[in-house]
């Protein structure tokens, strides 16, 4: 298996900081919304703020936090489009929506357009839960308010051993 077979369609993102969850974490772009992850979005050491309250349906408490960063949210509540529309409302580059879930590691969910017809110019990806959910319980346990990350990150030519995946999760 090569590692084109493996990345597909998906992206990639690593945290840089803190060291704890330094892995290279995988998400799934939406289907039919947002701007691609690609080369016209591309940040490094872009802070990961996990947006409060959680499911980002509303104006979060932490706007000023999201402004310039990559919005991390809970699935539920709301529609995937609804979320990536309030958080580029705040100024958040992208979004990346997780389900939560410390037992989610198997299924990445196809976000689609909730046919409202609103238009949204920043990307957005689905993260497994067991990963979102690390990330979310990590930073609240080293009382950070965000990870510092790399967005996306090529790995084409990373032999799929050669991924430094986070030991809780299998590929």
């Amino acid at each position: 298996v090569s590692s084109t077979d493996i990345i597909g369609v998906d992206v990639f993102f690593e945290i840089i900081e803190p060291e704890e969850l330094q892995y290279t974490y995988r998400i799934r772009p939406a289907k039919d919304f947002g701007a691609p992850f690609n080369k016209s979005f591309s940040a490094y050491g872009i802070p990961l703020v996990p947006v409060e309250p959680p499911y980002g349906c509303g104006w979060p408490n932490n706007a000023k936090e999201l402004e310039g960063s990559v919005a991390l949210v809970e699935r539920g509540e709301c529609s995937f489009l609804s979320k990536t529309v309030k958080a580029e409302e705040v100024g958040a580059r992208a979004i990346i929506v997780t389900n939560q879930d410390p037992e989610s590691d198997e299924f990445y969910i196809e976000m689609v357009d909730d046919n409202t017809f609103r238009e949204v110019h920043i990307p957005a990806g689905f993260l497994l839960g067991k990963n979102g959910y690390m990330i979310r319980k990590t930073l609240e346990r080293l009382q950070r308010r965000f990870a510092l990350i790399n967005i996306p990150v090529n790995l084409t030519y990373v032999p799929v051993n050669k991924i430094n995946q986070p030991p809780w999760l299998g590929w």
